[in-house]
């Protein structure tokens, strides 16, 4: 069974980008481009991750996973931020607002599909289908 992973990114080349990256590695791309989207999506798409840009348009990255944690139906979807501030700052408020991952931008494509089949797999040996 196919693993669907929803990217929520602003830049279409990185959004072409990241869907290239994840094409080998047999995982359903879904693709929105604002914080809006990526609520919506969350709830009607039923994706095992999301890859969350934070400088998004609208409402950003971080109020997006502030209200993914805040509701019981994706209080439990794994998150994993990517974002261009590097600081350590954004980590750890990362790590406090409940993502399961952090990538920088620029990535290496290896690293952030690596980095997506960990937390899918983690996710997969946590619950029983």
């Amino acid at each position: 069974m196919s693993r669907r992973v929803l990217v929520v990114e602003d830049s279409a080349v990185i959004r072409r980008l990241i869907e290239v990256c994840l094409r080998p590695a047999d995982l359903e791309v879904v693709m929105r481009e604002d914080g809006p989207g990526a609520l919506e999506a969350a709830l009607s798409e039923s994706p095992d991750l999301m890859v969350l840009d934070i400088g998004l348009p609208e409402m950003d990255g971080w109020e997006v996973l502030d209200r993914l944690r805040s509701d019981p139906r994706t209080r439990s979807l794994p998150v994993l931020v990517l974002t261009a501030h590097a600081e350590e700052e954004s980590r750890r408020r990362a790590d406090e607002s409940g993502a399961d991952g952090f990538i920088t931008k620029p990535f290496q494509p290896d690293e952030l599909r690596q980095e997506i089949l960990r937390i899918v797999a983690e996710q997969s040996v946590g619950h029983v289908v």
